[in-house]
């Protein structure tokens, strides 16, 4: 007989963007530095509405911004 509840463990991670990041791609650049601009460029973001789905997308997925 199955329980009412069940649950998993979930090993979670942490992931920093340190700002500033890259501004444009270059020749040679691994996956994680492309990844790291396009989240960095993200972050620079004017909008108010694009900004909080970006916080609420962060909360989701373990991202933290932090500066250098």
């Amino acid at each position: 007989m199955a329980t009412a509840i069940e649950f998993q463990r979930v090993m979670t991670e942490i992931v920093y963007i340190n700002l500033p990041g890259p501004e444009e791609p270059t020749p040679g650049m691994s996956g994680g530095e492309l990844l790291h601009g396009f989240l960095a460029d993200l972050y620079r973001t004017p909008n108010p509405e694009v900004e909080k789905h970006i916080d609420l997308f962060c909360s989701k997925w373990s991202i933290h911004y932090r500066r250098l």
